[in-house]
């Protein structure tokens, strides 16, 4: 399996990092090295001093697929997760800085922790799911997908352009403002629609 992540996809984010805003997504990968199950806990890794957590619905793929229209992309996911695109946002910096590529502060070891998953019919409106991220019990990010400046099949069809997505592949979707340094015994709690899908502690 792969891990495809879509950068940039809210504005009021996109603003935080005074970045620019895409007329595409901005797509990256992580190795299957990077994730992280079952609640296990984060450890911060000892090349950065300034990791941070990036909330993000997560789709995962069913079936095979290539160049897929987006009227048909709906068919290629069946399940929705939430994870987190943990980012060492020092060394990122220093990269982009340099005109360097940045996957070594995106796709380390552990940087995406992802909840377990649950069918999609389980929700009314993909188009307006509410996802929370609470650090200690405190709100942290707040996100809903109708703020998306691409929605789920856009983003599948776009991405299967260049990657033949396979079953069992994780899309992360971007994360909305509110990211911030996590540290040693923060607890980490995600949610979508209030129904509690993770919580995992950073050692």
């Amino acid at each position: 399996m792969k891990i495809i992540a879509v950068g940039r996809n809210y504005a009021e984010h996109i603003h935080e990092l005074q970045n620019e805003r895409p007329t595409t997504p901005v797509v990256f990968c992580k190795p299957d090295t990077a994730l992280l199950k079952d609640n296990a806990p984060f450890y911060l890794p000892d090349f950065s001093q300034d990791v941070h957590h990036e909330l993000e619905i997560v789709l995962k793929i069913c079936k095979e697929g290539k160049n897929i229209d987006a009227k048909f992309a709906n068919k290629y996911y069946d399940e929705i997760g939430l994870g987190i695109d943990f980012t060492a946002r020092d060394l990122q910096n220093e990269l982009k800085a340099k005109g360097l590529p940045w996957e070594i502060a995106k796709a380390f070891n552990g940087s995406a922790p992802v909840s377990n998953f649950v069918p999609i019919t389980e929700f009314p409106d993909l188009r307006n799911l509410s996802f929370d991220l609470l650090v200690n019990g405190n709100l942290r990010q707040h996100g809903n997908t109708s703020m998306m400046l691409f929605d789920f099949d856009t983003i599948i069809a776009y991405v299967s352009k260049f990657f033949t997505l396979k079953k069992g592949d994780l899309i992360f979707t971007g994360t909305p403002k509110g990211v911030k340094a996590v540290h040693i015994g923060d607890r980490l709690e995600g949610f979508i629609d209030g129904r509690k899908f993770f919580d995992f502690e950073v050692k």
